[in-house]
């Protein structure tokens, strides 16, 4: 159970990198328009798209979903790794 654990706290781990790499490609406009732009998108938008519908840019221009998103990631990642690790 512990590899388990460890095996899904990690994949966290790496989609949180994801989102930030993505969230930092947004500033470069030429980069979203890659290739490697659209798989990101294509990775992190249907976790931030809810978050997007919920919480409104604040002055129309300050997105802040995707630090609601990570700190849902983090609650998950910490309510995963204490249930797993229950059974050790």
């Amino acid at each position: 159970m512990y590899l388990i654990a460890f095996i899904v706290s990690e994949a966290i781990n790496i989609y949180k990198w994801i989102l930030i790499i993505y969230i930092l490609m947004s500033w470069v406009p030429s980069v979203q328009d890659s290739s490697i732009g659209r798989l990101f998108e294509r990775v992190c938008e249907p976790f931030l798209s809810p978050f997007r519908k919920i919480i409104p840019p604040i002055g129309g221009v300050i997105d802040i979903s995707p630090m609601v998103a990570f700190v849902v990631l983090w609650f998950a990642q910490i309510g995963i790794q204490s249930i797993l690790l229950r059974f050790v």
